[in-house]
């Protein structure tokens, strides 16, 4: 008959405890292993809302600080600025399909939507799309192209009359 002491399992259990107490804290001391991939990829993600942000608010300066001087934006910047003169109310949302990271350049491929409004009582035109936003740095992100069907331009597609199936809104 085996005999269970609390004497005999109480210095097993301590044993086990200490290894469970060092297992633990050996897992919480753990750092990043790619902590600079991680830091770059927050800035990308950063500099995506930031042109989001100043887009949807109308900040010319917070959108030209974003772009870069020699970029191939000249079309996207009259774009941007006819949208600015053309609707009171915009609204717009990104969301990041992918990231293409080779060296200092980076693609990011986004789905966005959005509502852009003449004056506040009107239902506005709704449209939505994907793009590929190419920005370029490690520490500082800049956009250097915008390719694709970006929301961009968006007072010349209402002018133009724009496809109703792609979400224009009937006033």
């Amino acid at each position: 008959m085996i005999e269970f002491s609390p004497l005999r399992s109480h210095p097993i259990g301590r044993v086990l405890l200490a290894l469970a107490l060092m297992f633990i804290v050996g897992c919480a001391g753990k750092t990043l292993q790619y902590k600079d991939d991680h830091d770059r990829i927050v800035r990308i993600d950063q500099a995506v809302e930031s042109l989001r942000k100043s887009y949807v608010e109308r900040d010319r300066s917070a959108l030209e600080a974003l772009l870069l001087p020699s970029g191939n934006l000249d079309q996207v910047q009259r774009d941007i600025h006819s949208d600015f003169d053309t609707f009171r109310d915009i609204q717009l949302e990104f969301s990041i399909e992918r990231i293409l990271i080779e060296g200092d350049n980076i693609d990011v491929f986004v789905h966005w939507q959005g509502q852009w409004k003449r004056d506040p009582a009107e239902v506005g035109t709704r449209q939505r799309g994907h793009g590929r936003l190419a920005w370029v740095g490690t520490q500082s992100i800049l956009l250097r192209e915008a390719q694709g069907d970006l929301p961009f331009g968006m007072g010349t597609r209402a002018s133009l009359g724009g496809d109703p199936a792609r979400g224009q809104a009937k006033p």
